[in-house]
């Protein structure tokens, strides 16, 4: 972002703040680039049929310049001194839209490249945070890689000069994924110089994603804050941003170059450091501690198993390599789709049966890899195969609990605690149980496990959309969950032979169900409907729900209970209510409603059914046939068809 100051601007104190006109003006680089520096070595494709050619993107002069612009172009300018640096005083006004969801801001593209869209909101948040939580601290900076990160990067990083911040970490070609921004927060929030003084206290971090939405300038963008422990940031911030939006009239911007962020190193400008980190390194580093790489590499590096992970073009094709390569022996081809690219080689990175298409038909082919898996846009999901066989999200968080002890040295003391998103399935529940151990359910959005692993209530946790993770760091963690699987195929198999059987995922899977039982679940996403008719859905289903009683029947079903769930966090006392309205019958199952707050345009509608089946005679039926009473009942009592004219679901999990 290129700035400059007009002719009649002037010099003045810090003191001497007042509303005058500058323009801080970045042209947009709307080409195409792929992150080939992250994978300079990597293979041929494994899927030559996705080849991506770089899209012809129009130049960039095509498009309105990007620009932290004067509200009133009559005003003038002021510069303040502060950290050696001028700092310019932006006058702006309020924009519409800007109300933070559970995942941060998510729009499109277009959107935040109109005029002070996204410095507004940046500016927003540092009025909203404490100053002692950013004034002369060091944040951290990065993201997935996608379309307007790195322009989006120097506009955060100008702006928190501005206000005061000390020092930026920001990762190479502005590339963090969503779990190593919380590792990095983490990590630099213990470290020491050799005099015992806290040198590199992380205070946050800003993460640049729309996670598994597509990338591209007709597509989606997204920024989020993530606070001292490395979480996102509560509500209680969310909605001081968000108040902060609707009054905000100026923004604070550095007069500093733009960074080079293609190169490792530090770069002063006053007092204000920028040093641009290895992506991979502090994450690699967590994860050799979290697992034993000795025993899975002795998996990986058996002939007689086949590794596939697909990164869909995403932020984990910067991590696969490095870390399932080089570090644990993986073929160079295990790596599918391995550079991270802008647009995601034109595809949806979102790691289900229905986006990632392409690694589900090699899984469920003729000589289909052993285990398969793949992660979503900013890294932080997954989703795991076997050969011919998939694990639903609910049931991996449920296995990996039940293993964890002892196939992962992190916990070799056990568990503290489990905990799953409310519309998840009651198979970590039972884990629980049968552990002895607390659990919790808590709304969806992992900010709710913050506190909990803060106050060493919880350590193992998931999202049957498709998110799982640990107290190692306070994000959900795609490349960890593999990581956690491998380990447990490793464990169960160290002592088989070369020529022995394996023991392989499904039968992981079904040994977990003979011995818990197996809850049958599926998510039906209505993407994009209009958001009147979806509101109005929500209504009626609360409308439903205020007239419901325990013993009401429903077809074959008979209700134990209905109710818009709210929940009371244990640690700090705040409620979330409204989110999500459940009907639940006496023999388990449920049936679950809500309006997902991760898209970017109209809504989502999201439909959870689940079944619990105790009886190992029916556990390998199909779950869409399985669920189907369920199915039905759940359309005609939302009357979804009639409120969003949706025959069908976008996506089905």
């Amino acid at each position: 972002m290129a700035l400059y100051a007009p002719k009649h601007a002037k010099l003045c104190t810090s003191a001497a703040y007042s509303s005058n006109p500058c323009r801080v003006q970045c042209l947009l680089h709307s080409s195409a680039r792929s992150l080939s520096f992250l994978n300079s070595t990597a293979a041929p494709p494994l899927f030559p049929y996705l080849s991506f050619n770089k899209p012809n993107y129009p130049p960039s002069s095509s498009f309105s310049p990007l620009s932290v612009t004067a509200s009133s172009p009559s005003s003038s300018t002021t510069l303040a001194q502060s950290q050696g640096l001028n700092i310019k005083l932006i006058p702006t006004k309020p924009i519409e839209g800007q109300k933070t969801g559970t995942s941060g801001l998510r729009k499109k593209v277009k959107v935040f490249m109109q005029d002070n869209y996204l410095a507004n909101w940046i500016q927003a948040l540092f009025n909203s945070l404490p100053p002692e939580d950013y004034k002369d601290g060091v944040l951290v900076l990065g993201g997935d890689g996608r379309y307007f990160n790195r322009e989006a990067s120097q506009i955060i990083i100008k702006i928190a000069a501005g206000n005061g911040v000390a020092k930026i970490l920001v990762g190479k070609e502005g590339i963090l994924s969503t779990p190593a921004v919380s590792a990095v927060i983490r990590k630099r929030k213990a470290m020491f110089n050799t005099f015992l003084i806290f040198d590199f206290l992380a205070n946050g971090g800003f993460i640049m994603s729309a996670s598994h939405n597509p990338g591209g300038p007709d597509y989606d963008w997204g920024i989020k804050f993530n606070y001292s422990s490395g979480q996102p940031a509560p509500e209680s911030i969310t909605d001081k941003i968000y108040g902060n939006t609707l009054s905000i009239s100026e923004i604070k911007v550095a007069d500093i170059p733009d960074v080079d962020l293609t190169s490792l190193g530090v770069t002063k400008y006053g007092n204000f450091t920028v040093e641009v980190v290895d992506p991979v390194a502090d994450y690699l580093e967590l994860m050799e501690d979290v697992f034993d790489f000795s025993l899975i590499r002795s998996l990986l590096s058996r002939p007689d198993f086949r590794f596939i992970f697909d990164a869909m073009h995403a932020v984990t094709g910067a991590y696969a390599k490095p870390i399932f390569v080089d570090k644990l022996g993986a073929g160079l081809n295990s790596v599918a789709n391995g550079v991270p690219l802008e647009d995601f080689g034109h595809g949806h990175p979102d790691p289900n049966l229905t986006y990632a298409k392409d690694l589900v038909n090699i899984m469920y082919g003729e000589n289909a890899p052993d285990f398969g898996a793949a992660s979503d846009g900013d890294g932080d999901r997954n989703m795991i195969l076997g050969g011919e066989f998939f694990v639903t999200p609910s049931d991996s968080v449920a296995i990996i609990a039940a293993n964890a002890q002892e196939a992962i040295p992190y916990f070799q003391s056990g568990p503290k605690g489990l905990a799953r998103s409310m519309p998840t399935s009651g198979a970590l529940d039972r884990v629980a149980h049968k552990l002895n151990l607390p659990f919790y359910e808590v709304p969806t959005g992992w900010k709710f496990f913050g506190n909990l692993m803060d106050a060493g209530k919880l350590s193992i946790c998931g999202e049957e959309s498709f998110g799982t993770g640990s107290d190692h760091v306070r994000e959900k963690d795609g490349i960890w969950a593999v990581l956690a699987w491998l380990s447990i195929i490793a464990y169960l198999n160290k002592d088989k032979k070369p020529g022995e059987q394996l023991i392989s995922v499904a039968d992981v899977v079904k040994k977990h169900w003979a011995t818990y039982g197996r809850n049958f679940f599926s998510r039906y996403d209505y993407e994009e409907c209009e958001s009147e008719g979806a509101n109005k859905m929500v209504e009626h289903l609360r409308d439903l729900v205020s007239r419901s009683k325990a013993g009401d029947k429903y077809g074959n079903y008979v209700l134990h209970l209905a109710d818009d769930f709210n929940y009371t966090d244990p640690v700090d006392g705040s409620v979330a209510s409204k989110q999500g309205v459940r009907f639940i019958f006496t023999d388990g199952s449920r049936i679950i409603f809500r309006l997902s707050g991760t898209g970017s345009a109209g809504a989502t509608v999201r439909l959870y059914i689940e079944q619990f089946e105790p009886d190992v005679s029916k556990h390998n039926l199909d779950a869409q046939a399985a669920l189907k009473p369920l199915i039905d009942l759940s359309l005609s009592l939302s009357k979804l068809k009639d409120f969003t004219g949706r025959e069908k679901p976008t996506v089905i999990t």
